[in-house]
């Protein structure tokens, strides 16, 4: 079976071991370097959701530039957007439950923005995937009981859907790795027009 095609040597910009993983999974060869950048607390009012994801997806990569300056930077971040608020990671255990009430009962949307960058060539590719979520009406209980997990730190909405949070989904439109935090239809069509 041929490996997929994709740019050599690519550099996952990432310190989740969800994007390492679906990139594994999918045949890819790559390397992980921690990008030191540090997301903003503000969030500006008037940026479009798609625009920010890319954007930070795009700061991502740029922090690595210095010691990937020959190879190719993938990166990529993911946030939750329901009724004209961006919603990333939580803060703290008090903001998580603030964010599963607000996501409870209600439909929302999961935005990953993705960034191909070489530095060397000054090359750079920038896309993003949408998906959309609904999620059953939480009781108090079920929240209480996944915030006891750990597992809504560090994640876009305050869950994870591969881990216990995908309970509280009730269906999911678009592409499922999209929601796990990259969305690999899209990773795969980037590698082809980046390689072509």
């Amino acid at each position: 079976m041929n490996a997929p095609p994709q740019p050599y040597p690519l550099v996952l910009a990432s310190s989740s071991p969800r994007r390492a993983e679906l990139l594994r999974e999918a045949g890819y060869r790559f390397q992980i370097v921690a990008p030191p950048f540090i997301e903003p607390e503000e969030k500006h009012p008037h940026i479009a959701p798609m625009s920010y994801a890319e954007s930070l997806a795009f700061y991502k990569a740029s922090s690595v530039c210095d010691t990937c300056f020959d190879k190719t930077i993938l990166a990529a971040d993911t946030i939750a957007y329901m009724e004209g608020e961006i919603i990333g990671k939580p803060d703290d255990e008090a903001d998580a439950l603030r964010i599963l009430r607000k996501l409870s009962g209600t439909t929302h949307q999961i935005i990953t923005g993705v960034v191909l960058m070489h530095p060397a060539s000054d090359r750079r590719l920038m896309h993003h995937d949408l998906s959309t979520i609904r999620v059953r009406t939480l009781s108090d209980g079920m929240i209480e009981s996944y915030l006891a997990t750990g597992e809504w730190r560090g994640k876009a909405g305050a869950y994870g859907i591969q881990d216990q949070g995908d309970v509280f989904v009730d269906s999911v439109t678009g592409s499922f790795s999209n929601v796990v935090g990259l969305p690999m239809e899209l990773v795969a069509k980037m590698f082809v027009q980046w390689c072509g």
